[in-house]
């Protein structure tokens, strides 16, 4: 090895490509007009090597960084060597162009040149507000096909050699409902790949080029190793599960875990949705990743290395690896409940690194309406907080966003009212029952928004509403997630998806999420523990006789 190519260098410049994604997330989440962006976080962001490879991962959702390089990559297959030039920015959103979700995250990608060849991608990946499409917010659970949820964009050039396409961005914004706040996310998004840009070539410049992708290599090959040898210490065999989904359709998965490879088989499922709630290949992938490694090294950072031990299997023309055209809008519930099949069908065979079952839903709310303060169209995007499941020997996390969306935040109350039509009125712990064990799963929200418009609706989509979160070794299931809309009038009606209901002024909308699922018989849990429970107001002294013989 080389003097200028050691090993405290390369690790210098892997810790600096760290630093540089995390330098985009921080420009782009402070440079963001919506609310989802710079409050909720829904984003992400990472670096790839120039063949599309992740090399470093920012902060944000981990389902989202997973898409930037499959995006990278279809741009390299799209374009020609020879167009992709110095200051190019490209946005894609289309599931089947590089977009891997739906039609409102757009991805921004930006080639990083040095030395006059291609050294390194920057990107990143934002849920927007309102692409266009039948709906507000772009989203409708009445959805038959892509063309229905707004512009797709096929990995286009947005930035030519450092100069805006004008006509792109008008097109983008002309077809949005809210366009100033869809153009503001864009720049935003532009400046992000800019500075991550910038850091990269001063990093080249520094190291010198070849010294520069030896470290991205290093560190992928590093990644494959630690993978590998956590793989040896996982269980060896094939492990199924078939599970019922709320709507009566049954998901089955087999793992074949071996010590050269993790093989994750999707292929004998149903037929892809009619509905808007596909999901592509590659975003099923992404599911089978976010478990992988958080076997395999959850405390160490992703990159194309961590994942070359992976295999996953789908069939084309399923729900899990639905064919180009299919409504995809809600395209988040089926991959969670991939990620949540999986974690499921492993979960008893290593208890040591997989709690019971969560939540496990993304819970997206969409209120939206005609501003009464401005006049102006509003649309809340709000993902919601659960319970997640208990573990041997300690309670599950309360209120916290699913293991696949990951690193978020929900939105405060003083900034859903200040930038919506709507007051919240309550947010508080779910103690409704269920979720009691030796270890008690953790609490779900109870959240309530109140209509301050006429002419409001509600779009939502939930799972684990019937079918609710797994137990562990005699454990109670979660308590289910699930929405109600009281009335003006008083009357209530309760949903799990539901898709344009006309909201009206003083219409509250309650958001009620599960709690974990508990470990062990509750009959066991600690009596100190129990009375500490009834104290805090988290199980009444009923329940608690009824489920822990207190």
């Amino acid at each position: 090895m080389s003097a200028d190519a050691d090993p405290i260098t390369l690790e210098i410049i892997q810790n600096s490509l760290q630093s540089a994604a995390d330098e985009m997330f921080a420009a782009m989440r402070k440079t963001a007009m919506s609310s989802i962006i710079y409050e909720v976080l829904d984003m992400g962001t990472g670096i790839t090597d120039a063949e599309g490879r992740i090399a470093s991962s920012g902060a944000g959702i981990p389902a989202f960084i997973g898409v930037l390089d499959k995006s990278v990559q279809f741009i390299l297959k799209k374009f020609d060597a020879d167009d992709i030039r110095p200051g190019d920015v490209f946005i894609t959103n289309d599931p089947w162009h590089g977009g891997v979700t739906h039609l409102n995250d757009l991805v921004l990608a930006m080639p990083v040149f040095a030395d006059g060849a291609i050294i390194a991608w920057t990107a990143n990946i934002a849920h927007n507000s309102d692409v266009g499409g039948m709906a507000p917010g772009s989203l409708s659970g009445e959805a038959t096909e892509i063309w229905q949820e707004g512009l797709r964009l096929p990995a286009v050039k947005v930035i030519r050699e450092g100069v805006t396409d004008d006509a792109v961005i008008d097109i983008i914004t002309t077809n949005s409902r809210m366009p100033d706040f869809l153009k503001g996310d864009v720049w935003a998004a532009i400046a992000s790949v800019r500075v991550g840009a910038r850091r990269l070539q001063g990093l080249a410049a520094k190291y010198g080029t070849g010294t520069f992708l030896k470290a991205m290599d290093h560190f992928m090959d590093f990644g494959e190793r630690a993978a590998r040898a956590e793989l040896a210490q996982l269980p060896h065999g094939t492990f199924e599960l078939s599970e019922e989904q709320d709507d009566g359709r049954v998901f089955n998965v087999k793992v074949t875990i071996s010590a050269d490879e993790f093989l994750v088989d999707l292929r004998d499922n149903p037929d892809q949705d009619t509905g808007p709630t596909n999901a592509c290949k590659d975003g099923t992938m992404i599911c089978a990743q976010m478990v992988f490694k958080s076997l395999t090294g959850s405390d160490s950072p992703a990159n194309d290395g961590s994942f070359r031990p992976l295999r996953v299997l789908t069939r084309e023309g399923s729900i899990f690896d639905a064919r180009e055209g299919s409504a995809i809008g809600f395209y988040f519930e089926t991959e969670v409940r991939v990620y949540d099949l999986i974690w499921r069908c492993l979960a008893r065979h290593i208890p040591e690194r997989l709690p019971a079952g969560h939540f496990s839903s993304i819970c997206g709310t969409f209120i939206g309406g005609i501003h009464p303060d401005t006049g102006r169209q509003y649309t809340i995007i709000e993902p919601q907080i659960g319970g997640w499941g208990a573990w041997e020997g300690r309670d599950g996390n309360p209120c916290i966003f699913s293991g696949f969306h990951g690193e978020t935040y929900n939105t405060p109350a003083e900034i859903s009212e200040a930038r919506n039509g709507l007051f919240v009125d309550r947010m508080a712990l779910n103690t409704a029952p269920g979720g009691e064990g030796q270890w008690n799963g953790g609490r779900g929200l109870v959240l309530e928004y109140r209509i301050r418009t006429e002419n409001g609706f509600l779009t939502a989509g939930y799972t684990r509403s019937r079918i609710k979160p797994w137990p562990l070794e005699g454990g109670e299931e979660g308590s289910g997630n699930f929405v109600e809309v009281i009335k003006a009038d008083g009357s209530e009606e309760t949903y799990s998806f539901v898709s344009g209901l006309a909201l009206t002024t003083d219409d509250v909308v309650r958001v009620i999420t599960s709690s974990g699922a508990g470990y062990g018989d509750p009959k066991q849990r600690d009596r100190d523990a129990v009375r500490r429970d009834i104290e805090a107001g988290l199980i009444t002294e009923e329940r608690a006789r009824e489920v822990h013989g207190l």
